[in-house]
């Protein structure tokens, strides 16, 4: 028997996936949708194996632009779902029936699911679901996907019409000037089209929405025809199609919400706004921002999170795993150059990477938090209104809030931008953003030289906000990237305590994955240092060294080590951590542990942190946080880079763009900064001057000005609206 299979359709930031997560439980699977590699959910409905459950992106609208709102409206036109599970948000229940009418539109069997019970019950504002129910002639239930109010219900439901196949659909009341003209486009697309989603692709092409469909569907005859009626009903209506159109489907909103609403949805969205006045004030915004974003990397790095790592590095990795295993090595008398490997290499690597997990763990988890209030989406908004002036689009900063746990998914986030160079630019800028695998190095760095001071953290972060600000400005005055910014459209939703089982979920899913790395590529990596550091050409011979200076990672680092030279940093050791931080970023510290023997570390590492501490000035150090946070980052990273951009030249200029980048930022710093502190004027302060005014120069020259023109008047089309 072939499976039955539900799509769950819903406007972003609706709880789509958070209800997914209640109807499949632990069932889950992920993949690509079949020719692009942009990542699908699926699932089994929980107690109904037979059925699948698919996640489709969310999308306020099926005339979409994006790669992933593409996605979606493609899925949902091709009929291969069963029955389209469409989840509206209850606080905004006027804003998400837009894309119901659509899939009414369409033909499709639907049934809606009105989410935020819990909410809407506490703040008497359930709407009248019988009477919006026969109104829309489709099944309406209301569940509560982030406490589970209502799920064990819809499940039933889901599964009950889906085996009796019971499947409703209902065509959309509009106007009869509307159902004319779609019944005259649809008679001229009869054949070419679905039957039962003639009036759907009747209105799309009335509407014009959609060249790819009207190149490829209509010869010229049909498309003469379809100008004629189209021409016919803008007369009538005085107004464009699409206004016409937009301006119907809002009318029977406005018919189907009549009176269903109590009081109490006025009272809910004050509420919204009274919080709203304050977190997305003009002012307080930002400052607002800044001191979440301060607490969050305080508790995260300096606070608790270094209490629990003080005792992951000193108690696990440093006295109970080192222990265990030195014990049972030694029992079984293996080889020193074996118990080298595994003390030295492995524990030493690995555990100095894994001592981090907690600070990671805390970060994931206050990210988590903040996401499922709804205030990162407030971020967002409030990030346009910097990111606009720099030529880039609020969309871009979505990615760039994912990518601070992992610059992975924060790459391939960039898919919901339309324009393709704002796409590119954000693909190219995104991993500046400091992700969880970057956190250890900050950490380590933060504690050996800054005595673990409470600034280093957040400065780091918006280190990477200013590089992603001066980056955009200076890429916007270039060929390859000029022209004004996408707009930005983003649903707000209602403010909300995110559940414990959300919070969580959002932790370990992200955590887990910088785990996994350690168990691989971590691993494979400190295997490799460790023999590289461990054997070279001693006294004409090949053969194990004591000393590391003599190693091939040396010899290695040494060949290298020069081009770091102006930045402070200029030995073998910190350029072959360099190295090795684009396999992981992890590996940076793991790389220290080994190269300085730390395969009993005491304290978070103590031991590391003297050696550090030794090693580096707090100015080299803080260049070399700078160089590795801004640099190409990991090889996973990369990857999603060149699958984003599909292209090798692009992939090689964003690689390029940012390595060149945070070296300019690393030598600035390190070279004025030596200079101001009273050291000689030397040629590579000179060269960093120059540098300097180089940037400054591309910062505040004027754009071309075409550019300027199109920006000035998209600027007053936003003011006049």
């Amino acid at each position: 028997m072939n499976s039955k299979v539900v799509a769950l359709a819903g406007n972003p930031n609706s709880g789509k996936t958070t209800l997914f997560n209640q109807l499949t439980g632990s069932n889950q699977y992920v993949g690509n949708w079949p020719g692009v590699t942009v990542e699908k959910k699926e699932g089994k409905l929980r107690d109904h194996p037979e059925i699948k459950v698919q996640d489709l992106p969310g999308i306020y609208s099926l005339a979409s632009n994006s790669i992933e709102e593409k996605i979606a409206a493609e899925q949902l036109s091709t009929g291969n779902a069963d029955l389209v599970l469409n989840i509206v948000d209850g606080t905004n229940l006027e804003r998400n029936l837009y894309l119901t009418l659509q899939l009414q539109e369409m033909g499709l069997p639907v049934l809606v699911c009105v989410n935020m019970l819990d909410v809407l019950e506490k703040e008497n504002a359930l709407p009248d679901l019988k009477k919006l129910s026969e109104r829309l002639g489709l099944p309406v239930l209301a569940v509560s996907a982030a406490t589970g109010q209502g799920v064990k219900e819809l499940i039933e439901q889901i599964a009950t019409m889906v085996k009796s196949g019971a499947l409703p659909s209902a065509k959309p009341a509009y106007s009869a000037e509307l159902k004319s003209a779609s019944e005259a486009v649809a008679r001229i697309l009869a054949n070419k089209v679905p039957q039962n989603q003639a009036d759907y692709w009747a209105i799309r092409a009335l509407e014009n929405a959609d060249d790819d469909f009207i190149a490829k569907t209509l010869n010229e005859e049909e498309l003469a025809g379809t100008q004629l009626v189209r021409d016919k009903y803008e007369a009538a209506g005085d107004e464009d199609a699409q206004s016409l159109i937009a301006m119907e489907r809002y009318a029977l909103i406005d018919r189907l919400t009549e009176n269903i609403h109590p009081a109490g949805p006025k009272n809910l969205i004050r509420a919204s706004d009274r919080l709203d006045q304050v977190l997305t004030n003009r002012w307080l915004a930002l400052p607002i921002f800044a001191l979440v974003m301060v607490v969050v990397y305080g508790i995260s790095v300096t606070t608790l999170g270094t209490v629990l790592t003080d005792w992951t590095n000193e108690v696990l990795f440093g006295e109970w795993v080192p222990g265990i295993i030195e014990a049972g090595l030694d029992s079984l008398g293996v080889a020193d150059w074996l118990k080298s490997l595994v003390l030295d290499g492995i524990v030493a690597g690995v555990g100095a990477v894994l001592g981090f997990v907690p600070q990671i763990l805390l970060l994931f988890f206050f990210l988590a938090f903040l996401e499922g209030s709804g205030y990162l989406a407030r971020v967002a908004f409030i990030m346009d209104r910097i990111f606009r002036r720099f030529g880039l689009s609020g969309k871009s900063f979505i990615p760039m809030l994912i990518g601070s746990g992992c610059s992975v998914p924060g790459i391939m986030a960039s898919r919901t931008i339309e324009e393709e160079r704002d796409r590119r630019m954000t693909i190219t800028v995104t991993s500046f953003i400091p992700c969880g695998a970057k956190l250890p190095v900050i950490a380590l760095l933060g504690g050996a030289l800054f005595n673990q001071a409470l600034w280093v953290a957040p400065s780091i972060y918006f280190l990477g906000i200013g590089a992603v600000i001066v980056s955009g400005i200076m890429l916007k005055k270039t060929p390859l990237f000029s022209g004004p910014p996408v707009p930005f459209v983003m649903e707000l939703p209602s403010y909300r305590w995110p559940t414990l089982e959300f919070v969580l979920r959002s932790m370990w899913e992200r955590g887990s994955s910088f785990i996994r790395k350690a168990e691989t590529v971590i691993l494979l990596s400190s295997i490799v240092i460790w023999f590289l550091s461990s054997f070279g050409v001693s006294e004409g011979s090949f053969a194990m060294v004591e000393d590391t200076a003599q190693s091939l990672l040396a010899v290695l680092g040494s060949g290298i080590a020069w081009v770091f030279t102006p930045l402070g940093w200029g030995d073998w050791k910190a350029a072959v951590a360099t190295i090795t931080g684009l396999v992981a970023k992890e590996n940076v510290v793991g790389t220290f542990g080994v190269l300085f023997g730390a395969g009993e570390v005491t304290e978070a590492g103590a031991e590391i942190w003297s050696q550090v501490a030794a090693y580096f000035t707090p100015f080299s150090g803080y260049s070399f946080l700078i160089f590795n946070m801004i640099c190409a980052p990991c090889f996973a990273a990369i990857g999603a880079i060149r699958r984003e951009m599909n292209s090798g030249k692009w992939t090689a200029f964003a690689v390029g763009y940012q390595t060149v980048f945070a070296y300019a930022l690393a030598l600035i710093y390190y070279q004025i900064a030596l200079w101001l502190k009273g050291k000689v004027f030397s040629i590579w302060t000179g060269i960093a001057l120059v540098v300097l005014g180089a940037m400054l120069y591309q910062l505040l020259r004027p754009a071309p000005k075409q550019k300027m023109n199109a920006l000035a008047g998209y600027a007053q089309e936003i003011g006049n609206a």
